[in-house]
C-alpha cells in the first residue's frame, strides 16, 4: 500500500511538470508488419525530441498482441478477482515485485465504483521513448459507464517485456509521463 501511495505521489509530480514536447511523425506508405528502414534509421539517428510517434502498421502484430494481452490481463482482473502473475518472460522483475494483489483489488474497488465494469482496451498510438528506446503503448480503456475516460500505457522494453505499466484520466494529445 506504501508503494502505491508512494508511485501516485512520485506520478502526480511528474505530471505537474509543463514540458513543450516536439514529436516526429514517421510517414508510412505501406501496410507491413516489419519496422520500416525509415523507422530504423530515425532511431539510430537520436533525434532531439524525447518519443517518436509510430505508425500503427510498423510494429509486429506479435509485439502489438502481446502488449494488448499483458494490460489487458491486468485490468480484465476486476471483472473476475483472479490475477495470473506476471512471468520473467512477460515482465521485468520491477514490475512483477510491484504488482501485487492487494494493490490490484484497491484499484478495482475504485474503478468499479466509479467506471463501472472492465470492457476492453482499444490501441490508439504507439511511441518509441529515445533515450531508452523503450516502447509505448497506449490504449483507451473502455468501461461500462460512458464518464469512464481512462487511458493504460503499456511500457515495452528492447527485449519485448514489459517493464511498466500505468492507468490514468484520458488526454487526446501524448503527454510523456515517466515510467
Amino acid at each position: 500500500m506504501k508503494k502505491i501511495i508512494i508511485l501516485l505521489t512520485i506520478t502526480l509530480f511528474i505530471s505537474c511538470k509543463s514540458k513543450k514536447v516536439v514529436t516526429t511523425t514517421l510517414p508510412i506508405t505501406e501496410k507491413t508488419e516489419e519496422a520500416t528502414k525509415e523507422v530504423e534509421d530515425v532511431l539510430e539517428e537520436k533525434p532531439a525530441a524525447p518519443y517518436i510517434k509510430l505508425n500503427l502498421n510498423a510494429v509486429k502484430s506479435s509485439q502489438k498482441q502481446k502488449a494488448y494481452d499483458l494490460g489487458k490481463r491486468l485490468l480484465n482482473t476486476c471483472n473476475t478477482s483472479k490475477f495470473k502473475p506476471y512471468n520473467t518472460s512477460e515482465a521485468t522483475r520491477s514490475v512483477i515485485n510491484n504488482i501485487t494483489i492487494e494493490a490490484i483489488s484497491t484499484i478495482c474497488t475504485r474503478y468499479r465504483q466509479y467506471y463501472g465494469e472492465f470492457i476492453d482496451i482499444q490501441l490508439v498510438e504507439i511511441y518509441k521513448l529515445t533515450d531508452d528506446q523503450t516502447t509505448v503503448y497506449r490504449y483507451k480503456a473502455l468501461y461500462s459507464k460512458k464518464v469512464a475516460n481512462k487511458e493504460l500505457r503499456v511500457y515495452m522494453d528492447t527485449t519485448n517485456r514489459m517493464s511498466a505499466i500505468k492507468t490514468m484520466d484520458w488526454e487526446n494529445q501524448y503527454v510523456v509521463k515517466r515510467k
